[in-house]
């Protein structure tokens, strides 16, 4: 998980470069690429949450292509963030020099330089670059991992001493050097002072007429200075998203990363396949997750609750022993021992108390439950406050607008309403209260009363047969007539 702080993590002598401003062509979108999500964030805010678990005293993102968007998603995460715009994308290199323009002063100690798209990259691999470039003393430490297919990835060019003397792009290596498996990330820990030095010396010398930032690797070699490399591992987290099969493939492994994490930590995923679950969603030990549920946003579940199965929840709160069953809600919160669904539609605003209810095919909006409240079946409940231990009965609705205005409805304390019910807002019911099937509520209920709007039964016999000639329901009718003073005549 790419927010969770680095133990150790590094000193304050850290200035982080977010490299963000690629146009992303082959995403074939109008958003920006680094503005796709996966695990309920974008691919930028898994990057720039993982440089700031370091403890990296600035961190700077260079933007370019659709910089308003990407402008606009860096002040809504509120990260202090500065900004370096990159009006002509002319290579890693001169996007660098960007930055550090932007910051005005060449900082001090280490610069981490990473990239937008790499959403799987932690916190923790960067705090371990960090220290093995500080513990060595290298003036360039380039995180590297060993691919089957390096295809399209810069080489880790070494010497007989199996020292890093260049990195070699794809594009521009040779046959021979095409065949090497350890490649460059992109991710860098480097010296700041030689940084500053060296991107001001850095020349489009390559195929693409770019300024190349893995250029720096063989100046440091010119000058005599160490260059190191941080092999790592698990090679999903230098993997960079380019399309939206990548943007899936991680997607699905970040989601793999984040079951296998709660599963540990005491949480039931009975099929992991089926379980989606944000990043930024909290669970706690002995909850249990069914088949084909979604955990978005800030989604927050307390022990012993039980989610789906078939669910999706955004940012929604659930307490301790409550019962989830095929709901979609969002923006909600479900209190502890309460009962939702199935099919529920639980919309912003929602508030249900402790061991209340909301049952099958009842949609809900800015409605709040108070403790032991029910709306069983087959309702609309918007804008209203429903007392303790209320009983909604099947088929009410709660007419909350106007045509113009939206209003508010209350249903007071042990209040028991009738099936098909309509509440026309603003209307109150009091505590106790009950009201007959069939009633339509335009008026205040008081405490303890009974009231229904229904005038007495009338039956018209014969009504078909002499309305409806002809039909098939006249001649079902017009049979039982006949049957009936058969049997009377027999008589």
């Amino acid at each position: 998980m790419t927010d969770t702080p680095a133990s150790g993590g590094s000193s304050a002598a850290v200035t982080a470069i977010v490299l963000a401003a690629g146009a992303g062509t082959r995403m074939k979108s109008s958003r920006a690429k680094v503005l796709h999500e996966i695990g309920g964030r974008s691919l930028l805010a898994h990057a720039l949450l993982a440089v700031r678990g370091v403890g990296a005293a600035n961190t700077v993102t260079v933007v370019g292509h659709e910089r308003e968007q990407v402008s606009a998603a860096i002040t809504a995460l509120d990260l202090d963030v500065v900004e370096a715009v990159q009006e002509e994308q002319r290579g890693t290199g001169h996007a660098v020099q960007i930055a550090l323009e932007a910051l005005g002063d060449v900082p001090e100690g280490t610069v981490l330089i990473t990239y937008g798209d790499v959403p799987l990259l932690t916190s923790d691999t960067l705090a371990e670059l960090l220290a093995d470039h500080h513990a060595s003393g290298q003036s360039v430490t380039i995180l590297t991992a060993e691919l089957d297919d390096p295809s399209g990835y810069g080489r880790i060019i070494r010497d007989a001493g199996d020292l890093v003397v260049a990195i070699r792009e794809d594009r521009d290596a040779d046959e021979t050097e095409r065949a090497i498996r350890e490649v460059n990330s992109g991710i860098l820990a480097v010296d700041a002072k030689f940084l500053g030095d060296a991107v001001a010396r850095l020349a489009p010398t390559n195929a693409q007429g770019e300024l190349y930032l893995t250029d720096i690797v063989g100046l440091a070699v010119d000058d005599g200075l160490p260059v190191g490399a941080h092999v790592l591992e698990d090679i999903w987290q230098t993997e960079g998203v380019n399309d939206r099969a990548q943007l899936a493939r991680l997607g699905r492994e970040l989601n793999r990363r984040l079951t296998a994490r709660w599963m540990r930590e005491g949480v039931t995923i009975v099929d992991p396949e089926t379980t989606w679950i944000d990043s930024a969603v909290s669970l706690t030990a002995d909850v249990t997750i069914l088949p084909g549920t979604q955990l978005l946003g800030a989604t927050t579940v307390e022990s012993g609750a039980t989610i789906g199965p078939d669910t999706t929840l955004r940012n929604v709160e659930i307490g301790p022993e409550a019962t989830i069953v095929r709901t979609h809600g969002s923006d909600a919160v479900i209190g502890a021992g309460a009962s939702v669904g199935p099919f529920a539609y639980l919309r912003p605003g929602t508030e249900i108390g402790a061991d209340g209810k909301i049952g099958t095919f009842v949609e809900a909006k800015n409605a709040q439950l108070g403790a032991g409240a029910k709306v069983p079946h087959l309702s609309y409940v918007g804008d209203v406050e429903i007392g303790e231990g209320a009983n909604v009965g099947a088929g009410t609705i709660v007419a909350n607008y106007d045509g113009v205005n939206k209003h508010r409805t209350k249903v007071g304390r042990h209040a028991r309403t009738g099936s098909n019910n309509v509440f026309v807002a603003p209307v109150s019911i009091g505590d106790g209260a009950y009201t007959a099937g069939g009633t339509v509520v335009r008026q205040d209920v008081p405490a303890g009363a009974l009231t229904m709007s229904a005038g007495p039964q009338r039956t018209i016999e014969g009504w078909v047969q002499a309305n409806r000639p002809g039909t098939a329901a006249a001649e079902a009718a017009g049979e039982l007539v006949t049957d009936e003073q058969g049997d009377d005549a027999g008589e």
